[in-house]
């Protein structure tokens, strides 16, 4: 499985976005400094996704998301590939039995597939959104979630590279 964590808010980026001809399309833009926190654990081969959302980004929080992909897959044990990040090295983190951690080289975020799923996130549910609250823009996060845990080819066509493979 491969391993990555984003964060998600209120701070909106405006896109570029279609309208009919002669029509400027107006966007919203909100500059509110209120963040969640997306982990994520992809497996490319199969297309299954376990996610968590928190409040936070740190070592006891990444302990958390690790007991937590441990429990579902309890009969496998888990190659999980990551980053580099802090929280996944510090001293307090605790690595369940049935995993092992593979951390990727310095900055090579391009070998990681799970980057794929928070590009598509912020495409699909939160381009040219403005989120009057942080609860509004963590429930569209979940509802992104939802529709990627629900289409199983779609993840695998995202993060497993098929098509590198099959261009060569």
């Amino acid at each position: 499985m491969f391993q990555d964590e984003a964060r998600f808010g209120r701070m909106s980026a405006p896109i570029p976005c279609w309208a009919p001809p002669g029509v400027r399309p107006v966007v919203g833009l909100a500059l509110v400094r209120e963040f969640v926190y997306a982990y994520a654990a992809v497996s490319p081969q199969d297309g299954k996704l376990n996610t968590m959302i928190a409040s936070r980004m740190n070592t006891e929080t990444m302990n958390r998301f690790l007991a937590h992909v441990a429990t579902i897959h309890a009969r496998e044990f888990i190659i999980m590939v990551l980053d580099g990040a802090p929280s996944h090295r510090g001293k307090e983190l605790r690595v369940p039995e049935n995993m092992y951690l593979l951390s990727l080289p310095p900055y090579s975020p391009e070998l990681n597939p799970a980057e794929l799923l928070w590009d598509d996130l912020r495409e699909k549910e939160f381009a040219n959104h403005v989120f009057d609250s942080l609860p509004a823009a963590t429930h569209q996060l979940r509802r992104g979630i939802h529709r990627m845990q629900h289409s199983p080819d779609a993840l695998k066509s995202l993060t497993g590279w098929d098509w590198i493979i099959s261009s060569l």
